[in-house]
């Protein structure tokens, strides 16, 4: 992978998918948008990211099942997705593990750290 880390948000809040744009560009990442999770799952073949942030509560699709459909197919298995959400509750979070969620990070969350908490998340997953 190169220094620059892609990530496809999928989030369908106008003022929190541009706050993220915003925060992880300034923090050296290559950012994609996706407004609603069947968006999400399109961009994903075009954007070929390193690791999908997607919120969970979102029409058309939410994200439990953005990540069950990209968990599910050979193509995008591999694919790095951490849910970023409200739900908060032990049994969100073993809902969306299940799905095949590799990490979960709650809302509210400081987006000044964000950047390198992703980075540190997605290094871990590479080296397990």
């Amino acid at each position: 992978m190169s220094d620059t880390i892609r990530v496809l948000v999928i989030e369908d809040e106008a003022h929190i998918r541009m706050a993220l744009e915003y925060n992880l560009q300034m923090d050296g990442f290559e950012v994609h948008l996706a407004e609603n999770g069947r968006l999400g799952i399109e961009a994903v073949g075009r954007v070929r990211p390193d690791l999908v942030l997607c919120d969970w509560m979102m029409p058309e699709m939410n994200g439990v099942e953005v990540v069950r459909e990209l968990k599910g197919s050979p193509k995008t298995s591999h694919l790095p997705v951490f849910m970023l959400t409200a739900k908060s509750m032990v049994g969100d979070v073993e809902e969306a593990f299940k799905a095949g969620a590799d990490d979960y990070i709650t809302k509210p969350f400081d987006p000044l750290k964000l950047g390198e908490m992703l980075r540190h998340k997605l290094a871990k997953l590479q080296k397990a």
